[in-house]
């Protein structure tokens, strides 16, 4: 099974292509989406998803992954996050990928074993668990793969 976690984002998008084979998890892509910052909306949204069909055309995953997004502060950061999952899930149904939301507690807990666990805990052990030879980078990445690595060892709690 392959899984597509993304960190979604305006400016950057991250993304991270795992495959599960049994119990076994190895990354196969990682990196981020670029958009520029004086471009249009419309057309960094656009830009995400493009390069989102190219990733998705080219792994073919079984699976969409996100973070659930939580933002008590900057209402301006929510709205443009909030306009890139939709472009995101658009490009997955476009596919007919099943999408699956984690929230941030359930991913730390899913990698670490501890639900407040600090970023850099996790960044550690998704390269411990990807046989990683060092910490994924850059951040936006480790997270899209914290994120698919979370799905991998729910598909594995299933029954």
């Amino acid at each position: 099974m392959v899984i597509l976690g993304i960190d979604p984002g305006l400016a950057n998008t991250g993304y991270g292509v795992v495959r599960k084979d049994g119990t076994r998890l190895e990354a196969i892509a990682h990196g981020v989406f670029h958009t520029g910052p004086h471009d249009e909306t419309p057309a960094r949204l656009l830009r995400i998803y493009d390069d989102l069909c190219g990733l998705l055309e080219r792994h073919r995953p079984h699976a969409l992954v996100t973070e659930r997004l939580f933002f008590s502060r900057n209402e301006a950061t929510a709205f443009s996050v909030g306009r890139a999952i939709g472009v995101i899930l658009l490009a997955g149904a476009r596919h007919g990928l099943p999408w699956v939301e984690y929230t941030p507690m359930q991913v730390k807990e899913a990698v670490v074993g501890y639900g407040a666990a600090e970023k850099r805990q996790v960044q550690f052990m998704v390269q411990r668990i990807l046989n990683l030879s060092a910490p994924p980078r850059p951040e936006h990445a480790a997270d899209a793969l914290a994120v698919a690595v979370c799905h991998a060892h729910m598909l594995r709690a299933e029954p």
